[in-house]
């Protein structure tokens, strides 16, 4: 008998003999030496997700197939949803699994082919999430035609906020404006936009919301392709415009919005009367009642004076003093009542334009009231610990801005 050890070759006796976890671990480094990390275009198949979070599936072309592992980790970095039938492109190490002795690639990166990845995230989301009915053009809601008060989430720093202000001096200034601050962009945007957006709506006087933002690139947007961010503008009670990005740009946000304009400055518009142009449109309205007035009263003249002539001819001079003065009288009321209607329209429309300027920061202003922030970063003091002796601050009053120093700090 040989005391040769199993694995080992004796020369005499032929063919090396091996056990198999060792002739799989030699295949296994033979693979892994011979082909190393390697991108592979396949179609991906057979797509099995486990409950550990890893991702199971074949990628195959015409020819073969190649079973892969995406693990957990590297799946959750994924930008779009995998499912069968993809087309991708992916980078890994092809190994042998030896506890199965089958070929695998182990995946660390995947891209799908002919689309990025963002486009394709983007995509998938917006059918799925209009198959649920979320961008139903019946789900929308009606826009105030005058708003108590309108609620803005944006950035501080863009210029989206500057040119929500610009459109809003422009057409109604006293209209208040409610900024409630979020990044609009990067990790974690989307969390900070659905809160700012909760904030709002639990404004009693806010009756209309704009989510806006400057323009960028699909990375620079991508935080209003959230789907968490869609399902919480869809359950606002509160009426919401997006004007994100520019003309061209279109997110999930603008679908779920109850309307969506191609800019910041456009949403603006939608929400914020022109108070100009409802002047102009009240005394258009005025001049054509006006006109209606003296038409009627003209008719009827034109009616008493033909009465009259008939009555001239058939009625004793009595009867056709009656029926004239009959006419005027009817003739006076019907001015009186349009004068009447007239007066109440105007009153209506001054009762709601006082309305409107009582809630307008600027009054409370005027009124004696200031608005105090630091200098160095803007913020508003609302308490006296706020500041510090020697901080200078910038004080806004009804007519212009003061800079002061603080010389001391007096709490409660």
């Amino acid at each position: 008998m040989s005391d040769a050890a199993p694995g080992q070759r004796d020369a005499s006796r032929g063919p090396r003999v091996m056990r198999v976890a060792e002739l799989v671990a030699a295949l296994r480094d033979a693979v892994e030496s011979a082909v190393g990390r390697v991108w592979v275009i396949g179609e991906v198949s057979n797509l099995r997700r486990a409950a550990s979070g890893h991702c199971y599936f074949t990628l195959k072309d015409d020819l073969a197939q190649l079973r892969a592992v995406l693990f957990r980790g590297d799946a959750s970095r994924l930008r779009f949803e995998l499912e069968d039938g993809l087309e991708a492109l992916a980078f890994g190490e092809v190994s042998l699994y030896v506890q199965r002795g089958e070929l695998q690639m182990v995946v660390r990166e995947l891209e799908p082919r002919g689309v990025g990845a963002l486009r394709l995230a983007f995509e998938q989301l917006r059918a799925r999430l209009e198959a649920e009915g979320l961008f139903d053009p019946a789900r929308k809601r009606a826009l105030p035609a005058f708003p108590r008060a309108v609620g803005v989430v944006t950035s501080l720093h863009g210029a989206a906020l500057h040119d929500v202000l610009e459109v809003s001096g422009a057409r109604w200034p006293s209209l208040p404006l409610l900024v409630a601050a979020a990044r609009v962009q990067g990790e974690g945007a989307d969390v900070e936009i659905v809160e700012a957006l909760q904030m709002l709506a639990s404004r009693r006087e806010v009756e209309v919301i704009l989510l806006v933002r400057g323009g960028g690139s699909i990375e620079d947007l991508w935080s209003f392709n959230s789907e968490v961010l869609a399902r919480a503008i869809a359950r606002c009670p509160v009426p919401i415009v997006a004007g994100v990005g520019h003309e061209t740009d279109v997110t999930i946000a603008d679908l779920a919005a109850d309307a969506r304009a191609p800019t910041p400055s456009a949403a603006a518009a939608l929400v914020v009367p022109d108070r100009r142009a409802l002047d102009e449109r009240l005394l258009r309205d005025q001049r054509r009642l006006a006109a209606a007035i003296d038409a009627q009263i003209a008719r009827a003249r034109a009616r008493v004076a033909a009465r009259a002539d008939a009555l001239r001819h058939l009625s004793p001079a009595a009867q056709l003093a009656a029926w004239r003065a009959r006419l005027a009288r009817s003739a006076d009321r019907l001015r009186g009542v349009l004068e009447a209607q007239l007066a109440d329209a105007r009153a209506r429309l001054a009762i709601a334009a006082g309305q409107l300027d009582s809630l307008s920061p600027l009054a409370v202003l005027a009124r004696g009231y200031a608005i105090a922030r630091r200098a160095d970063d803007g913020r508003i003091v609302r308490r006296a610990s706020d500041v510090a002796r020697g901080d200078v601050l910038a004080v806004r009053v009804a007519e212009g801005s003061l800079e002061v120093r603080v010389t001391d700090v007096r709490p409660r």
